[in-house]
This record gives C-alpha cells, sequence and structure tokens, in this order.
C-alpha cells in the first residue's frame, strides 16, 4: 500500500460518516418526531466529534507528505485533503461539538419560533449559535477578516470584499430594471383555483423525472424549507405545499432537482471522496438556479407547463401561454425569498449579506437584528414586513449555523448567467426541445460540461472551463433585461 492509497482510504471512511450524519439532518427536518430535538443534538455532536478527530488527524500531515499523485484527480484529492485537514485542525475539537449539538437544536426552535411568529423564543438560541460561530471565525481567520473565513467554508478563495464589489456592480442595473418595470404599470393575473396537495406533489414528481432526477437513489419528500440532502447513490430532496399556489411546489422541486442533479451526476469514480461532492455552494447555486429559472421559467418550457396544468387542474385562473408565462415570472415586491421573482431575488441575498456580516463582526447584536431586518426590509423592498415569518424567521439558515452561506446564492445567479448564455450559443434548438417539456438537451450539457467532474476543478475554474467565459455578472444581468424587458414592454 502506498501513502496516496492509505489516504485515499482513510478519507473514504470519513466520507460515509460525513453522509450518515447528514442523512440524521434530513431526517431531522422530514420525519424526526417533534420531542426528539434534544436526544438528536446529543447524537450529532457525537457524531461531529467523530469526523473532527479524523480530519484533524495528524496521521493525515503524514501521509500528505509522503503521497504521490499521478493523475489530475490525485492531485485534485490531495489539494482538497490537505485544505479540509488545514482547516480543521484550527477548530477546537469541543468547538466543533458544542456547534453540532446548538446548531442541531437550533433548528427545531427555530422551527417552532417560525410557526407562532415569536421572534423572542428564537432569540436566546440564536444568539448563543452567533456566539459560537464567532469563535469559530477568531479560531480560522487567525487575525483575518472573521465574516472571510466563515465564507470559506462554501466558497474557497472568496471573500467578503470581492462580493461586495460584486453586489455593489449589479444593485444599480436591478434597481434601475425593478424601477422600469413598476413605470410599466403591467401586472400579470395571477393563478386562482383550488389545487389539490396529491396533484401537485404527482406533476412535480413527473417534471423532477424530466430533469434527469433519478428516484432509484433519491427520493422527494416535504419539509417547512425545501432543500437538497446528500450525494452520489443518496440524494434526497425536499419541497412543500400550499393548495392556494401550486408554483410553490413545481419550483421548489426543480430548485432542489437542480442541486440533486449535480450531485447523482458527479463521476461514479469519484463516489465516498472529496471529488465526489459539489465544488462550491455557489456552483451548486448555479445548477439550481439555471435549472428552475433559465429552463424551466423560460418561454418555451412554461408554454408546455400550461398545458400540464390545464390537464391535471382544469381552470387555473389565466387563459393564455402568454399569460402563464407572465404569471410565472411575475415581479413583485415580497416577503420571501425562496419566493422571490429573479429581479428581486438578489436584492433578498444582498440584505442578508449585510446584516450577517454586522452580526459575525459584533457591529449588530442579536437583540437589534429584528429592527435592523425590518428597516432595511422596508427600505430595500418599498413594504412593511407585516409578521416575523416573512422577516428574519423566514429561513432555516441562521439557526443552522450557516453564515457565510446567503451571499453563494447570488454567486449562483450570475455563475448561471455565464452558463446559460454559453449553452445557448451550443444549443440552437434547446428551445424547441423545453416546448416539448424536454429539458434532456440542456442538463446533458451541463452533466458533461460541469456536474460530472464534482471537485475537480476549483468553483471559478469549474465554471470557466464549463462555459469557456470568465466570471462576470454582465450575463445574467443582459438576460434579465432582455426577458424582463419582452414580459413588460419596457
Amino acid at each position: 500500500m502506498s501513502a496516496l492509497s492509505d489516504l485515499l482510504a482513510y478519507q473514504r471512511q470519513t466520507e460515509a460518516l460525513a453522509q450518515v450524519m447528514g442523512r440524521l439532518g434530513w431526517d431531522q427536518e422530514t420525519v424526526m418526531p417533534p420531542g426528539s430535538g434534544a436526544q438528536r443534538g446529543e447524537e450529532m455532536a457525537a457524531l461531529e466529534a467523530v469526523l473532527h478527530a479524523r480530519r484533524s488527524d495528524p496521521r493525515i500531515g503524514e501521509l500528505l507528505a509522503l503521497a504521490d499523485p499521478e493523475t489530475e484527480a490525485e492531485a485534485a484529492q490531495l489539494r482538497l485533503i490537505a485544505r479540509e485537514h488545514a482547516r480543521t485542525v484550527k477548530i477546537p475539537a469541543d468547538l466543533a461539538t458544542e456547534l453540532a449539538r446548538v446548531t442541531s437544536m437550533a433548528q427545531g426552535v427555530w422551527a417552532l419560533a417560525r410557526a407562532d411568529d415569536d421572534i423572542d423564543a428564537f432569540l436566546p438560541t440564536l444568539a448563543h449559535v452567533v456566539r459560537l460561530k464567532r469563535v469559530e471565525a477568531e479560531a480560522l481567520a487567525e487575525g483575518g477578516d472573521l465574516y472571510d473565513a466563515l465564507i470559506d467554508d462554501y466558497e474557497p478563495g472568496m471573500t467578503a470584499a470581492e462580493l461586495g464589489a460584486l453586489f455593489d456592480r449589479m444593485r444599480p442595473r436591478l434597481v434601475d430594471l425593478r424601477a422600469r418595470i413598476r413605470e410599466a404599470g403591467r401586472a400579470p393575473r395571477a393563478l386562482s383555483g383550488h389545487f389539490p396537495r396529491d396533484v401537485q406533489l404527482a406533476l412535480s414528481r413527473e417534471i423532477a423525472l424530466a430533469f434527469g432526477y433519478d428516484l432509484n437513489t433519491g427520493r422527494i419528500d416535504l419539509a417547512v424549507h425545501p432543500f437538497s440532502s446528500g450525494s452520489g447513490a443518496d440524494v434526497r430532496i425536499t419541497t412543500r405545499v400550499d393548495e392556494a399556489d401550486p408554483l410553490g411546489c413545481l419550483y421548489s422541486t426543480i430548485h432542489e432537482v437542480g442541486h440533486a442533479g449535480y450531485e447523482q451526476n458527479i463521476a461514479p469514480d469519484y463516489a465516498l471522496s472529496v471529488l465526489g461532492r459539489g465544488v462550491s455552494m455557489g456552483v451548486h447555486e448555479s445548477q439550481s438556479r439555471i435549472y428552475e429559472n433559465q429552463l424551466a421559467r423560460s418561454a418555451a418550457f412554461t408554454g408546455w407547463l400550461y398545458g400540464r396544468m390545464r390537464d391535471q387542474f382544469g381552470d387555473i385562473g389565466v387563459e393564455s401561454a402568454e399569460a402563464f408565462h407572465a404569471a410565472v415570472n411575475n415581479v413583485s415586491s415580497g416577503h420571501i425569498r425562496t419566493e422571490a421573482d429573479e429581479v428581486h431575488y438578489n436584492l433578498h441575498i444582498m440584505l442578508r449579506f449585510d446584516l450577517e456580516r454586522a452580526l459575525i463582526a459584533g457591529d449588530l447584536e442579536v437583540e437589534y437584528l429584528e429592527a435592523a431586518w425590518n428597516d432595511r426590509f422596508a427600505a430595500d423592498f418599498g413594504i412593511a414586513v407585516d409578521r416575523p415569518r416573512n422577516g428574519m424567521l423566514q429561513d432555516v439558515h441562521w439557526s443552522a449555523g450557516l453564515f457565510g452561506y446567503f451571499p453563494t446564492y447570488s454567486l449562483g445567479n450570475v455563475y448561471a448567467g455565464i452558463l446559460h448564455e454559453a449553452m445557448r450559443a451550443d444549443l440552437p434548438d434547446l428551445d424547441a426541445w423545453l416546448a416539448q417539456g424536454d429539458p434532456s438537451l440542456a442538463t446533458g450539457w451541463l452533466r458533461e460540461r460541469l456536474q460530472r467532474f464534482g471537485g475537480l476543478r476549483e468553483p471559478a475554474r469549474t465554471i470557466e472551463y464549463a462555459a469557456a467565459r470568465k466570471v462576470s455578472e454582465t450575463a445574467l444581468l443582459d438576460y434579465l433585461d432582455a426577458k424582463f424587458g419582452a414580459i413588460y414592454g419596457i
């Protein structure tokens, strides 16, 4: 046995244990009994202690020094293992264990507080999470920027300064587009009627299959906050149902299938290795957003979907494919990020980015977060927050300790814009396929250009390799101008 083979065998066991921990998280959000939260927190803490010990084991450093890679994939694995090892050894084991316990418990507290619109029930727990994340950031940053240290967990190499500059470039065009849409004075008619739960789920399953989701190694369940979990041969997604609004279910499903498709399409040879998962959350989000928006909200695909909706639900309140396309892409200043249109979505992310940077830096304390959120939301969106579940309680991320995650959503939109531009250039017949309810030409392009490589390349290089273009926000903003200019006649 060589040092390389010993190291990769060791890492394979670590990856398998991490998958088990992910499955515990999936269970907690879908089927775990409501009274089991405290015990689940202890279970998660115990498993995190095992994972932390494995990832920080000094033998990893010794094997890395001796390993001699012969292929690009082997070199990439060593790079990623070394990065994970260096990051883990900076975090004290008791801190890692406590974070796992507290964030597992906090998600249950958040869910109850959200259901009851009770901010006060959540604030003490959130304050505890924030304190722990500050300590973690201090350990990782070693004197550098605390928020950069947390971003690096989700988008390696990215910094708050780079993201802030990106958002500063994006904001003026987004705000201008929103203003021109408002001035147009058009209000697409919304869907109306009753949309039974079981019919929604059946149609969402049909669409998931069309987008390539493999139910032999996946499943679809319900959760408060839709998500995707797992990799390789066990990738699970969730969605949610509102019988007055079928679009939430359908498009949440498509979004999560984008994440799941990425994981399912990674080369089988990379399974249970550091290459066998998405390379970053920004790249991951590029897949979910391009599935959901550029493909599934296109005029071609919504034309097909309109027919299927009429088949399944009868009268849905709109009388043409064009009106349905406008309804699916309606631009309005809603409260909920996950239901936001493409024009407003990034403004939601910018709000969260600024607030959580302030929280981690200590410039904003948790007790003042609701007021800061509500003031910023009114300024950015022109409407008041009417209840906590439509404000700072709407997202699970902060309860789960995912500080630094939110900005990758907008980065994913930027990546999706570049990929879509390249895809359209390569696939001139794409709309003809989408009009038949068949996105396989596009999903196949993504599989071959990006998904199958998993973590082989660094995030920006992954996008540049797939699209043969440098990363830039221009493609996304041009796409938004063209799409909504056509819908709103501006």
